[in-house]
């Protein structure tokens, strides 16, 4: 059974356009890669999509250069020279540009000044002052944060030393002063290293000190811990 005859028009709906353009691009680079196997030509085929995609086609043999050094020759134009003068062009404005901002650099440094006029030199005194009121603006707030940190630093170490000198009077007037709360069967736990390494003392309240003591006055019972 023959197939349709399709009309050759754009095809409107997206999706089916872009699965045609994807078949027949691969059916055409079959028939390129055949026609260079089979007649050893030099084949060139580019195609970009409606997305801006690139796809190519080149043969084995050849690179993309050599094939249009050789249409070229074979036609007679040159088509890297307006490339060749356009970068060129480019490339003396950025000389233009480069040069300039080494003037300015200089100028900025005190050199080079003899060819200002008047306004240049206003112009120019007034830009010096804008970047060192920038400078100065930036340098400040450094300044001001590397402050802050170290009163912060400060602040902490104060507390430290607030909490240190509280804790060495409490240890004076109280020897037997604890510093570990506990809400069960003691109030303050202390270790004693210089009575050696396994020695804990407790404070216990005053209603179990009699259990432990048996009738004793002291409510600092200390404890030998077993190895």
């Amino acid at each position: 059974m023959a197939r349709g005859k399709i009309q050759i028009k754009r095809i409107e709906n997206q999706t089916n356009r872009q699965v045609t353009y994807s078949k027949r691009r691969n059916g055409l680079f079959k028939k390129a890669h055949e026609l260079t196997v089979l007649c050893d030509a030099k084949v060139s085929v580019i195609m970009i999509s409606t997305t801006d995609k690139l796809h190519q086609y080149i043969s084995p043999s050849t690179t993309t250069k050599q094939l249009f050094d050789q249409y070229q020759k074979t036609v007679g134009v040159d088509i890297w020279n307006s490339h060749y003068e356009k970068m060129q062009e480019h490339l003396k404005k950025l000389k233009d540009v480069n040069r300039n901002l080494r003037m300015e650099i200089r100028q900025r440094m005190g050199e080079s000044l003899n060819d200002l006029g008047y306004e240049q030199m206003v112009n120019l005194i007034e830009e010096v002052d804008n970047s060192l009121g920038l400078i100065r603006e930036r340098k400040y707030k450094v300044i001001n944060n590397q402050i802050e940190t170290s009163k912060k630093k400060v602040r902490n170490v104060e507390e430290i030393h607030r909490s240190l000198l509280l804790e060495f009077d409490a240890r004076h007037e109280d020897p037997h002063f604890g510093l570990v709360e506990n809400e069960e069967d003691y109030n303050f736990v202390l270790g004693y290293p210089n009575r050696g390494p396994r020695i804990i003392a407790l404070r216990l309240p005053p209603n179990h000190h009699h259990d432990l003591h048996n009738g004793g006055n002291s409510d600092l019972t200390t404890f030998a811990l077993l190895d």
